[in-house]
């Protein structure tokens, strides 16, 4: 389940990125499939999948969590741009008068220069790096989702007998998955989405 944003135009995120990264209670991962489909266990262990991202794109709070964090972004990244203004103006006027600079100055516009830049790639590091404050309120925001989401799967698994419900957007490999297995549908009911509401955008 990812959204993926990079660069230094970005960040990345991956919506069930850690510390919940994979509805850990419910999901299991490809290494089970092994024990899972052999001899016995495949006639008596009941397997479910449900598709995280096609359910957390129904949620009306995951558009909200989506929007706050676009704001933030677009504010952080306003800010770096107007650092980055600063450093070429700074540039401009070295090259602009460089000639006529006596050494010493010259040592000390370009000591500017480093330093304004260098101020640049610590604010991209400080809002967008890999533990920056984008990163962190996209785990404030989707932790209480996520927490929901795993709840209503535990319970859709525990009601209709389920010993093992996969998450299809995870990187599981299914060869094949029959579509009266997919758990979707049932985990939305759980989490109060109508059928209508289900329907909608399809």
């Amino acid at each position: 389940m990812q959204d993926q944003r990079c660069g230094g135009g970005g960040t990345v995120r991956d919506v069930f990125g850690p510390p919940t990264r994979h509805l850990a209670r419910v999901v299991v991962m490809a290494a089970a499939l092994c024990v899972l489909w052999g001899g016995e266990a495949r006639a008596q262990q009941k397997i479910g999948y449900i598709d995280s991202q096609a359910i957390l794109e129904k949620l009306p709070e995951y558009a909200s969590v989506e929007q706050k964090l676009d704001q933030l972004e677009e504010e952080w990244r306003a800010e770096i741009e107007a650092q980055e203004e600063k450093v070429q103006v700074l540039r401009d006027e070295y090259r602009a008068w460089e000639l006529l600079y006596t050494d010493e100055e010259r040592r000390q516009k370009q000591a500017a220069i480093r330093k304004a830049r260098e101020k640049v790639d610590r604010l991209r590091q400080r809002y967008f790096g890999p533990d920056g404050r984008l990163y962190t309120r996209q785990q404030e925001l989707m932790r209480p989702i996520q927490e929901r989401i795993l709840d209503a799967t535990e319970e859709v698994a525990t009601e209709e007998g389920y010993d093992y419900v996969f998450d299809k957007s995870e990187k599981v490999l299914f060869m094949y998955a029959r579509q009266d297995h997919n758990l979707n549908r049932r985990v939305l009911r759980a989490l109060g989405i109508t059928p209508e509401q289900q329907t909608e955008g399809q």
